[in-house]
């Protein structure tokens, strides 16, 4: 009994975390296939719609931990490519890693809680490290 009500300890005071994640991982769906529909390098579009793929599984790792269902909002998807057409990928990827960076860095004290996020903050930083060698490939 102990143990079921310090794993609810942690749901509940774990949970902000958890929800912005899950949604901060299916924006990044959305903006992964906008980039995928706009990137001028072939090999940029197929990694655009591979990492999709892959945030749209740590979606559903975060789902299954929160119980909830959110909608992608769609304001990255709208933005980078803009950006895109605008700064160009070799000023828009490093802000793309970035992001993913980041995400590896908030991951980090959930990792430690709930076994299913370790992979998906590792892949994180994965993601990051992909993007950035997108610019030293050539099509």
């Amino acid at each position: 009994m102990q143990q079921n009500n310090q794993q609810t300890t942690n749901s509940v005071t774990d949970l902000p975390t958890l929800l912005k994640s899950q949604q901060g991982e299916l924006d990044a769906v959305l903006m992964y296939n906008a980039l995928a529909k706009v990137a001028r390098h072939k090999k940029d579009a197929e990694t655009f719609l591979q990492l999709a793929a892959e945030e749209g599984h740590h979606a559903m790792v975060f789902k299954e931990l929160t119980g909830q269902t959110l909608l992608p909002r769609k304001t990255k998807a709208i933005l980078l490519p803009i950006l895109y057409r605008i700064i160009g990928r070799k000023r828009l990827y490093p802000l793309i890693a970035k992001g993913e960076y980041d995400a590896e860095k908030t991951y980090g004290p959930v990792a430690d809680k709930y076994p299913t996020v370790q992979s998906v903050k590792a892949d994180e930083k994965r993601h990051g490290d992909t993007v950035l060698s997108l610019l030293n490939s050539r099509d």
